[in-house]
């Protein structure tokens, strides 16, 4: 038995060799049920892990010509957007 401790925000970290037996990756959903004093975890669903490369593709811009990072400016596109405040 491994023992952990409990963060502020009531946060626990798996251990390792728990987490790859079980599969639990990031994104993992986990069922907790209380019996007495006894804490069960249950993996509820499993998420496939993934890479950013798989998204590669997804978002095509159809304006012609090419688009660059640069041509984003937040601060330009929130000054020019109206002042919902009023």
């Amino acid at each position: 038995m491994r023992t952990v401790t409990v963060s502020d925000k009531g946060q626990v970290v798996i251990p390792v060799e728990i987490r790859r037996r079980l599969g639990i990756t990031p994104g993992c959903q986990l069922d907790f049920s209380l019996e007495g004093h006894v804490i069960h975890a249950e993996v509820k669903r499993q998420v496939a892990q993934t890479n950013a490369e798989d998204g590669f593709g997804m978002l095509v811009c159809k304006r012609p010509g090419k688009r660059h990072l640069a041509d984003f400016d937040v601060a330009l596109a929130m000054r020019d957007a109206e002042d919902d405040r009023a």
